[in-house]
Protein backbone atom coordinates (compact mmCIF):
# COMPACT_ATOMS: atom_id res chain seq x y z
CA UNK A 1 0.00 0.00 0.00
CA UNK A 2 1.17 3.60 -1.19
CA UNK A 3 2.09 5.76 1.92
CA UNK A 4 -0.08 8.53 2.40
CA UNK A 5 0.82 12.29 1.35
CA UNK A 6 0.42 15.08 4.00
CA UNK A 7 0.58 18.89 3.02
CA UNK A 8 3.22 20.34 5.06
CA UNK A 9 1.89 23.73 5.86
CA UNK A 10 3.96 26.86 8.06
CA UNK A 11 3.19 28.87 10.49
CA UNK A 12 0.38 30.37 9.22
CA UNK A 13 -1.27 27.01 7.79
CA UNK A 14 -0.31 27.69 4.15
CA UNK A 15 0.64 24.68 2.25
CA UNK A 16 4.14 24.42 1.48
CA UNK A 17 4.79 20.96 -0.34
CA UNK A 18 3.61 17.54 0.37
CA UNK A 19 5.29 14.45 1.97
CA UNK A 20 5.29 11.25 3.29
CA UNK A 21 3.44 10.46 6.46
CA UNK A 22 6.24 8.98 7.98
CA UNK A 23 8.50 11.65 6.62
CA UNK A 24 5.99 14.92 8.02
CA UNK A 25 6.01 12.50 11.96
CA UNK A 26 10.03 11.85 11.70
CA UNK A 27 10.58 15.61 11.31
CA UNK A 28 8.03 16.59 13.46
CA UNK A 29 6.67 19.08 10.42
CA UNK A 30 3.34 21.15 10.53
CA UNK A 31 0.19 19.48 8.95
CA UNK A 32 -3.15 19.39 9.35
CA UNK A 33 -5.79 17.37 11.51
CA UNK A 34 -9.29 16.84 11.95
CA UNK A 35 -11.05 15.66 15.27
CA UNK A 36 -15.07 15.04 15.67
CA UNK A 37 -16.84 15.40 19.07
CA UNK A 38 -20.51 12.66 18.16
CA UNK A 39 -22.80 13.47 20.56
CA UNK A 40 -26.27 11.40 21.33
CA UNK A 41 -29.34 12.76 21.87
CA UNK A 42 -28.80 12.67 25.88
CA UNK A 43 -25.79 14.31 25.56
CA UNK A 44 -23.19 11.44 25.92
CA UNK A 45 -19.93 11.75 24.03
CA UNK A 46 -18.73 9.05 22.06
CA UNK A 47 -14.85 8.32 22.86
CA UNK A 48 -12.47 5.73 21.49
CA UNK A 49 -9.44 3.82 22.73
CA UNK A 50 -6.72 3.76 20.53
CA UNK A 51 -5.82 0.88 18.82
CA UNK A 52 -2.78 -0.39 20.32
CA UNK A 53 -0.54 -0.66 17.08
CA UNK A 54 -0.71 3.02 16.59
CA UNK A 55 2.19 4.71 16.97
CA UNK A 56 1.56 7.77 18.71
CA UNK A 57 -0.33 7.10 22.16
CA UNK A 58 -1.52 3.77 21.90
CA UNK A 59 -4.43 2.32 23.94
CA UNK A 60 -5.04 5.76 25.12
CA UNK A 61 -9.17 7.44 24.84
CA UNK A 62 -9.56 10.32 22.53
CA UNK A 63 -11.97 12.04 20.28
CA UNK A 64 -14.97 9.71 18.79
CA UNK A 65 -12.84 9.81 15.48
CA UNK A 66 -9.85 11.91 14.49
CA UNK A 67 -7.53 11.72 11.35
CA UNK A 68 -5.14 13.21 9.39
CA UNK A 69 -6.15 16.05 6.28
CA UNK A 70 -4.40 14.16 3.06
CA UNK A 71 -2.79 16.31 0.29
CA UNK A 72 -5.22 18.53 -1.80
CA UNK A 73 -7.87 17.72 1.12
CA UNK A 74 -9.43 20.18 3.24
CA UNK A 75 -10.82 20.25 7.20
CA UNK A 76 -14.04 20.16 5.48
CA UNK A 77 -13.86 17.38 3.75
CA UNK A 78 -11.76 15.21 5.90
CA UNK A 79 -14.11 15.25 8.50
CA UNK A 80 -16.98 13.35 7.08
CA UNK A 81 -14.67 11.14 5.72
CA UNK A 82 -12.91 10.15 8.52
CA UNK A 83 -16.52 9.82 10.03
CA UNK A 84 -17.27 7.39 7.74
CA UNK A 85 -14.41 5.80 7.42
CA UNK A 86 -13.95 5.01 11.47
CA UNK A 87 -17.19 4.89 12.75
CA UNK A 88 -19.12 3.93 9.66
CA UNK A 89 -21.62 7.14 9.91
CA UNK A 90 -22.70 8.93 6.47
CA UNK A 91 -24.53 12.27 5.68
CA UNK A 92 -23.65 13.71 9.29
CA UNK A 93 -24.26 17.44 9.57
CA UNK A 94 -21.02 18.91 11.12
CA UNK A 95 -20.43 21.84 12.91
CA UNK A 96 -17.15 23.19 12.40
CA UNK A 97 -16.59 24.71 16.03
CA UNK A 98 -12.72 25.65 16.31
CA UNK A 99 -9.45 25.71 14.86
CA UNK A 100 -6.39 25.28 16.97
CA UNK A 101 -2.52 25.95 16.40
CA UNK A 102 -0.17 23.34 16.06
CA UNK A 103 1.80 22.27 18.99
CA UNK A 104 3.21 19.78 20.85
CA UNK A 105 -0.11 18.67 22.51
CA UNK A 106 -1.35 17.88 18.48
CA UNK A 107 1.76 16.70 17.13
CA UNK A 108 2.74 19.74 14.92
CA UNK A 109 -1.00 19.37 13.66
CA UNK A 110 -3.25 22.48 13.03
CA UNK A 111 -6.79 20.91 13.95
CA UNK A 112 -9.80 21.54 13.61
CA UNK A 113 -12.76 20.44 15.83
CA UNK A 114 -16.05 19.57 14.67
CA UNK A 115 -19.14 18.10 16.54
CA UNK A 116 -22.39 16.58 15.13
CA UNK A 117 -25.34 14.67 17.15
CA UNK A 118 -26.58 11.37 16.13
CA UNK A 119 -28.37 8.40 17.83
CA UNK A 120 -27.26 6.20 14.58
CA UNK A 121 -25.34 3.12 15.75
CA UNK A 122 -21.30 3.46 15.42
CA UNK A 123 -19.23 0.82 12.97
CA UNK A 124 -15.50 1.11 14.76
CA UNK A 125 -12.75 0.25 12.46
CA UNK A 126 -10.84 -2.45 14.35
CA UNK A 127 -7.88 -1.04 12.80
CA UNK A 128 -7.77 2.80 14.23
CA UNK A 129 -9.95 1.95 17.70
CA UNK A 130 -9.87 -1.21 20.41
CA UNK A 131 -13.05 0.41 21.93
CA UNK A 132 -15.60 2.99 22.38
CA UNK A 133 -17.87 4.43 24.58
CA UNK A 134 -20.86 6.66 25.48
CA UNK A 135 -20.27 8.69 28.74
CA UNK A 136 -21.08 11.74 29.86
CA UNK A 137 -19.39 15.19 30.38
CA UNK A 138 -20.04 15.06 34.21
CA UNK A 139 -18.43 11.75 33.86
CA UNK A 140 -15.69 12.46 31.44
CA UNK A 141 -14.85 15.45 33.64
CA UNK A 142 -14.52 13.38 36.65
CA UNK A 143 -11.94 10.41 35.07
CA UNK A 144 -9.85 13.44 33.03
CA UNK A 145 -9.32 15.20 35.97
CA UNK A 146 -8.14 11.60 37.96
CA UNK A 147 -5.98 10.10 35.33
CA UNK A 148 -5.27 12.40 32.37
CA UNK A 149 -2.21 9.68 31.33
CA UNK A 150 -5.49 7.92 30.06
CA UNK A 151 -6.31 10.23 27.14
CA UNK A 152 -4.49 11.79 23.88
CA UNK A 153 -2.75 15.50 24.62
CA UNK A 154 -4.67 16.25 22.01
CA UNK A 155 -8.68 15.13 23.12
CA UNK A 156 -7.17 16.83 26.43
CA UNK A 157 -6.70 20.45 24.98
CA UNK A 158 -9.58 20.06 22.67
CA UNK A 159 -11.98 18.55 25.36
CA UNK A 160 -10.41 21.47 27.69
CA UNK A 161 -11.71 24.25 25.47
CA UNK A 162 -15.02 22.68 24.83
CA UNK A 163 -15.87 22.48 28.57
CA UNK A 164 -14.78 26.13 28.92
CA UNK A 165 -16.69 27.46 25.88
CA UNK A 166 -19.83 25.23 26.20
CA UNK A 167 -20.10 24.86 30.16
Amino acid sequence: MQEELFDVVDERDEVLYSLIRSEVHRRLLLHRAVHVFLFNSSGQLLIHQRSLTKEEFPGVWTSSCSGHVSAGESYDQTAPRELQEELGLAGAVLERLEKFGACAATSWEFTVLYRTLSDESVIPDAGEMTAVRWVSLAELDVEVSADPSEFSPAFLLLYSWYRRTFA
